[in-house]
């Protein structure tokens, strides 16, 4: 049952967290997607029973219907922190009132259009910032600290665009 407080269902993620814990295999979950393409730069990503659509800006020749690939991976980090936060502050006890994430990332596009190649020129991100706000009143700073540094080690999608990650694309007729 969802807290209201806290808007998450605290008592199931606790019970997950512990099962995990007992078991760790049952911590080892395989994530799906699949893409389609729309027409022109439009494309859409169904994620279980979303749909999420894709295009390129204006600038970039699309049509600017949805944001793009690069844009999608800064807002899926921030959302990432945003969960990590809200999880642990709600497990630990500590009220939040709001947590806000300015992100921005620094792209080269000389790869992507082949004017460079990637062993020179990164084709993704070269940096990826974040700033955090979070509004906890009754928290002290010691608390906002620990709970900062756990959040921003254990992110699933900051670990993903930290490290390399072994890719395997094949192309099937």
């Amino acid at each position: 049952m969802v807290d209201v407080n806290l808007g998450f269902d605290k008592a199931k993620l606790g019970s997950l967290i512990n099962r995990v814990k007992e078991n760790p295999e049952t911590g080892k979950t395989v994530w799906t997607a699949t893409t389609r393409w729309d027409k022109g730069f439009r494309s859409e990503a169904t994620i279980r029973s979303h749909t999420v659509a894709m295009d390129e800006p204006m600038q970039l020749g699309g049509s600017d219907t949805a944001p793009n690939m690069v844009e999608v991976v800064l807002g899926a980090y921030g959302c990432c922190l945003t969960t990590g936060f809200v999880a642990n502050a709600g497990m630990l006890g500590i009220e939040l009132e709001g947590v806000d994430i300015n992100l921005a990332g620094d792209l080269d596009l000389q790869a992507f259009f082949g004017l460079k190649p990637p062993e020179e020129v990164a084709p993704g991100y070269t940096e990826v910032r974040a700033e955090i706000s979070l509004n906890a009143p009754t928290a002290t700073e010691d608390q906002l600290k620990q709970l900062y540094d756990s959040v921003v080690a254990t992110s699933p999608v900051g670990s993903i665009i930290a490290r390399p990650v072994k890719v395997v694309t094949e192309l099937k007729s």
